[in-house]
């Protein structure tokens, strides 16, 4: 069993209810540094007890040992797979790994065990299986090991291993909620895509799509003040997501609109003296944060057309500022993405 590398090998014909299990022909796991005093500091606890009956219990996040690894993994797996996440207190990928794996586990809704094991405390089982580096996570289904990772994994290359494990799991009630708030969000229909985003964050309240949604219906409404708001109350965790960035993007562009004025003045400006680049680009703005966005790329092309170095090459920053704020969905942003590529490769 493989995965990227990765491989465990072992024999599960012993018992692991009693002293150490004798791994046929493995190579013992190096020692590890001796674990400090005091709580680990993961995140979820990893030093609280093991609930009675295990998985059996209806946890979906629990503790093993080498005692109840035999009840708790390899016997649990005949009923679902079963994740062993081996880790230790000095681990500082397993102090990262923990909360992305305990969330998509989480999110799986009941689909797979996640099963810790101290190796400081719990050498025995890491041994037999070969396991030299952590964290290292392996799947058990049917009492035997299926397949397994190493390493700091991103959420959704976990999901995949979950599904890869488990089979299909579909969307969550949040994913789906989720789903209709940017349809309604895409049609236009602000008021009920924000009250959907709002739904979701009741559901995941560290969601960054969900805040990044709300405060761009507060945007296209045009309250930015409460955009601002909503941004603001996002977890910091998730300040760097680029539902979140869009967001921001959104209200900057939107404050620039609010202070350019007449647009009919701009309009003038140009139609006397189409050179007039500032009035062109000041334009471009205030019609990127509404409904003529193929306008507002038209007019930033013609700069980048006349003179691709005016401003610091400002026409075609300003593109790229539409394109984030817009996000890659959006029809406009694929339309001035394939003017702005004839501008510059013809």
């Amino acid at each position: 069993m493989s995965n990227d590398g990765f491989s465990v090998g072992g024999s599960f014909g012993g018992s692991f209810g009693g002293g150490p299990a004798q791994g046929a022909g493995q190579p013992a796991a190096p020692a590890a540094p001796s674990a400090p005093a005091g709580p680990s500091g993961l995140v979820g606890d990893l030093a609280r007890p093991t609930p009675a009956g295990g998985a059996a219990s209806g946890e979906v996040i629990i503790d093993v040992t080498t005692q109840t690894f035999m009840s708790d993994v390899i016997e649990a797996s005949r009923d679902r797979p079963v994740l062993v996440d081996f880790w230790a207190p000095w681990c500082g990928p397993c102090k990262q790994l923990t909360p992305i794996l305990e969330k998509a586990v989480e999110s799986a809704r009941g689909a797979v065990v996640l099963a810790k094991m101290n190796i400081d405390e719990n050498p025995e089982v890491a041994s037999q299986l070969g396991i030299q580096s952590i964290p290292a996570v392996i799947a058990f289904k049917n009492g035997q090991p299926l397949d397994g990772f190493m390493g700091v994994q991103p959420e959704s290359q976990i999901k995949a291993f979950i599904e890869r494990v488990a089979g299909p799991i579909g969307p969550s009630p949040a994913e789906q909620v989720l789903a209709e708030a940017d349809t309604a969000h895409e049609a236009g229909d602000f008021a009920r895509a924000a009250e959907l985003y709002a739904g979701v964050l009741s559901m995941e309240a560290d969601n960054a799509k969900a805040f990044g949604g709300l405060a761009q219906c507060m945007v296209a409404t045009g309250d930015v003040a409460r955009a601002k708001e909503v941004l603001a109350a996002a977890p910091e965790g998730i300040a760097g997501d680029p539902a979140i960035a869009a967001a921001k993007a959104a209200i900057d562009l939107a404050e620039q609109a609010g202070s350019l004025g007449d647009l009919a003045e701009l309009e003038a400006r140009i139609e006397a003296d189409p050179g007039d680049h500032q009035a062109r680009f000041d334009l471009a703005v205030a019609l990127g944060s509404g409904p003529d966005k193929e306008k507002a790329v038209d007019h930033l092309i013609e700069i980048v057309r006349r003179d691709r170095e005016w401003n610091e090459d400002g026409a075609r920053l300003q593109l790229l500022q539409f394109f984030e704020a817009w996000g890659h969905k959006d029809p406009a942003t694929g339309y001035g993405r394939r003017r702005l590529s004839s501008v510059l490769f013809r």
